[in-house]
């Protein structure tokens, strides 16, 4: 298996992924591996639909968040199975996940028969 291949296109997509977050949100300062949207002052705007459009970019944004967040933990554990040297093997069977899966998704976990 291409393991060090594999290796460099999930660092790839973790450094992506964390200046996708660092673009709408931050790490959180009081919960390590944790990501939180930028706070937005609410209120300061005269108007009462500049105030709601201000809500609803910074909900939108915490949507957003929490999807990248997700694929980022999920990329940041196969990484984990590299060094533990089990990437590549299907979590339910245990048999080899088929290269073309890995290269269609770098953190799969399970093997096509598993999907």
């Amino acid at each position: 298996m291409k393991t060090e291949y594999f290796r460099k296109k999930l660092e790839t997509e973790k450094i992506r992924l964390e200046l996708e977050m660092g673009g709408i949100g931050r790490r959180n300062p009081h919960v390590p591996d944790d990501w939180e949207p930028v706070p937005t002052e609410i209120g300061t705007e005269a108007d009462l639909v500049d105030q709601a459009e201000v809500v609803m970019s910074h909900e939108g944004n915490a949507a957003i968040l929490m999807d990248l967040e997700t694929r980022y933990d999920i990329v940041l554990s196969a990484l984990s199975r590299i060094e533990k040297k089990i990437y590549g093997k299907c979590e339910i069977c245990g048999d080899k996940i088929e290269e073309k899966r890995l290269e269609a998704d770098p953190a799969a976990t399970t093997c096509v028969k598993h999907l």
